[in-house]
């Protein structure tokens, strides 16, 4: 490391906002602060509400606090674009990162990319392209992420889709890091469940956050009667927002017979509540249909908890199959209750915690300061 620290311009949610990119965005900063000098720019209006019903922000828990945090960019008002461009110059950043998870952000980002093109720009890519596809998103994501000097994406299958957009890129695919933040209390697996109210001697299968259809709780819910032929005392925890039809998943319950054994919490989680659900959990599952990465299974392996995912996008470079869960096809409900039985039939907890403890350097924010002087070094200086 240099004498003096390079400074770094970070752009992204922070708190007040929820989510798991605002998570990040905090975590991040948070570490990066050991080895370089940063400031961190958030957002003055994230999404209009005409597009975002939802409430946008947490004040109820501060863990992902970043104080100084300078909350400058509308990011609908191409004026106020100018106006942060000018403000984050003043700054004098060596390099700006850019945290990317949707074409909404296009025109804004593009645009600031434009006006601090002589500053070297480091794009962290949780999605190149969003989940659900639409008109356009392909545009959008190329006017955006061809102003990139660099990038760091979170799996092998999203640097593979970067190359779509800019041929040779400078890139680092870096394992997402895992989130340790949300053990407060640090509950016993007996104390997390007595405040669940998950009776003595279930066991808790849990599908966490926001509720969308490509992540597949509907498989989940398919598994349940050949799960619960093998133990009926295992227990569904779906623990989230819905983000589409929730009357169409009640009905699926339903029509499963499994009624009994599956449980809603519908609603955001605040961070402070986050704890009990994993520390209660014997398994997290994650069913989806699509995925670039998750920080669920970051979120899971903070309380060393075992994961049971599909064979899609970036799962499997951080779900390692036999080692600390399982790996099962997408889309094959018979597939998921083999792999949970098995999970309990072996009585393999203990191991695959142990496992992902292992793994631990490698899912550390540590790491990821690393992957970024690697990225620094390779995209030079600022032009002044």
């Amino acid at each position: 490391m240099k004498n003096k620290k390079e400074k770094i311009v970070m752009i992204g949610p922070v708190f007040p906002y929820k989510g798991g990119i605002a998570h990040y965005t905090g975590a991040m900063v948070k570490n990066l602060k050991k080895d370089f000098d940063v400031e961190t720019v958030s957002y003055k209006m994230q999404y209009p509400k005409l597009l975002f019903r939802n409430e946008q922000k947490d004040f109820a828990n501060d863990l992902f606090r970043i104080p100084e945090t300078k909350y400058l960019i509308n990011t609908a008002n191409p004026i106020n674009w100018l106006i942060s461009a000018y403000k984050i110059k003043k700054m004098k950043p060596d390099r700006i990162i850019i945290q990317w998870w949707h074409p909404y952000f296009s025109p804004c980002y593009s645009c600031l990319s434009f006006l601090l093109r002589r500053i070297p720009r480091i794009f962290v890519c949780h999605n190149v392209f969003p989940h659900e596809r639409f008109p356009m998103d392909r545009f959008l994501t190329k006017l955006a992420l061809k102003r990139g000097s660099a990038y760091i994406t979170h799996s092998e299958k999203e640097a593979a889709d970067l190359k779509q957009i800019t041929a040779s890129p400078v890139c680092e695919a870096a394992v997402h890091p895992v989130y340790n933040a949300f053990k407060i209390k640090d509950m016993t697996k007996e104390q997390a469940k007595q405040e669940t109210g998950i009776a003595p001697g279930r066991k808790m299968l849990l599908f966490f956050g926001f509720i969308r259809e490509y992540k597949g709780l509907r498989h989940i819910i398919n598994a349940m009667p050949e799960i619960l032929k093998y133990d009926p005392d295992i227990e569904l925890w779906v623990v989230g927002e819905f983000r589409c039809e929730k009357e169409e998943y009640l009905a699926l319950i339903k029509k499963s017979g499994a009624e009994d054994r599956i449980r809603i919490v519908d609603g955001y989680i605040p961070d402070s509540g986050i704890e009990k659900y994993f520390a209660a959990a014997d398994i997290v599952v994650l069913p989806y249909e699509s995925a670039t990465q998750s920080g669920i299974v970051q979120i899971a392996y903070g309380f060393e908890k075992p994961v049971v995912a599909t064979n899609v996008g970036g799962l499997p470079e951080v779900v390692l199959d036999g080692k600390t869960g399982y790996i099962v096809p997408p889309k094959d409900p018979r597939a998921l209750a083999e792999a949970v039985c098995r999970f309990f039939r072996e009585d393999r907890a203990e191991e695959f915690a142990e496992n992902v403890r292992k793994e631990a350097y490698k899912y550390s924010w540590d790491r990821m300061n690393e992957v970024v002087q690697r990225l620094t070094e390779k995209t030079g200086a600022h032009e002044g």
